[in-house]
């Protein structure tokens, strides 16, 4: 896979100057962030209401990212923009990609009707109270018809980034890696965030996570866990190059959700993609890359939160499903529980 994005097929909405985690912001983002809960319930009632209404004149939020296959050839050296591009990295705190793919409609309906709203203006609300950026992220295929209608879903919520590789479930830690060298061509942020489709995430709570101070300028942020490496092929999490890493993984973050920071993605961005280990599994994956690099493993279990709580941040039914069992109709589930979308973002002192 080509490691370099050379065209960006629309402009972006310039958001207000990012929040930079001094003390006296942070400070300042505690007294404010009380806002951002009031917004997310509105947001997703607002989400939830029916069709987007669209502005006129507003740019588009979503992108093709076309890689550039004469320039570097895969080397990594560089992973910026064209140089003949106007496009300019948009300055966040966090970037929130959601991994979905073809067969991922109803969670996405599920989602713009919670946690992720589907009106352009109630994002734009939640985005601006929160520091944080959303997009959907999907790759492609060869499937006309499943691009006909990925076409219609961009045009209809505007709210992707396409990437230049294949959608397929085995080229999962490849698409990882195009998505954190096109989230940090794109957006100029403290942490660059994954997440999949099917979990109930608060952005009031994570975006306060992501603002902490922090000594480590490294940071591997996630619900942190080891376990046994799957030798049977005939297991879902079978890993053929079990034999490089002996009974037990090593200290990674579930998959669901993870932080990489800025530092990090930089990194990841500047090496040669043939330079990179790939694994079966993604998060696997992510964690080996962690092991080489001088980073700081954060451990919060409330990004892998088994039920809606005063500090919970993502929900999912761990350990039973890797995300939300039946997702589509769990996020709808979770999303009427008063604990889930109209708690308050900080926990009481009480």
């Amino acid at each position: 896979m080509p490691s370099s994005p050379k065209l960006f097929h629309a402009q972006h909405r310039q958001s207000p100057a990012t929040p930079r985690r001094s003390t006296v912001l942070i400070l300042g983002s505690c007294l404010l962030i009380g806002i951002a809960g009031f917004i997310f319930g509105l947001a997703a009632l607002l989400g939830a209401s029916g069709a987007p209404h669209k502005c006129m004149h507003a740019e588009p939020r979503s992108v093709k990212v076309v890689w550039d296959r004469d320039r570097g050839g895969g080397d990594g050296g560089e992973s910026g923009l064209d140089p003949n591009s106007k496009t300019k990295r948009q300055k966040v705190m966090g970037f929130v990609g959601i991994q979905t793919g073809f067969g991922s409609v109803g969670r996405r309906r599920s989602l713009r009707q919670t946690w992720m709203p589907s009106d352009p203006q109630a994002l734009s609300r939640l985005e601006e109270a929160t520091g944080l950026a959303f997009r959907f992220i999907i790759g492609k295929t060869n499937d006309k018809s499943k691009m006909a209608e990925l076409k219609k879903e961009v045009a209809e919520y505007d709210d992707f980034i396409q990437l230049d590789i294949e959608e397929e479930y085995s080229k999962l830690p490849y698409k990882t890696l195009a998505f954190f060298k096109a989230a940090y061509a794109l957006f100029d942020s403290e942490f660059y965030v994954k997440a999949d489709d099917d979990i109930y995430l608060r952005p009031d709570r994570l975006s306060l996570l992501l603002v902490k101070e922090r000594s480590h300028s490294q940071t591997y942020l996630g619900c942190m866990k080891k376990g046994p490496v799957f030798t049977d092929p005939k297991l879902k999490w079978f890993e053929p190059l079990s034999y490089l890493l002996g009974k037990e993984y090593f200290l990674h973050a579930y998959g669901p959700i993870y932080a990489l920071s800025a530092d990090v993605v930089a990194s990841l961005v500047a090496l040669r993609n043939d330079s990179f280990r790939m694994f079966s599994n993604e998060d696997v994956t992510i964690g080996a890359w962690m092991l080489a690099m001088n980073v700081n493993h954060e451990n919060n279990q409330a990004l892998c939160a088994p039920e809606c709580s005063e500090s919970s941040i993502a929900v999912w039914d761990i350990p039973k499903c890797s995300g939300l069992c039946n997702p589509e109709k769990k996020l709808l589930e979770l999303h009427q529980k008063e604990s889930c979308s109209k708690s308050p973002t900080l926990a009481s002192d009480d």
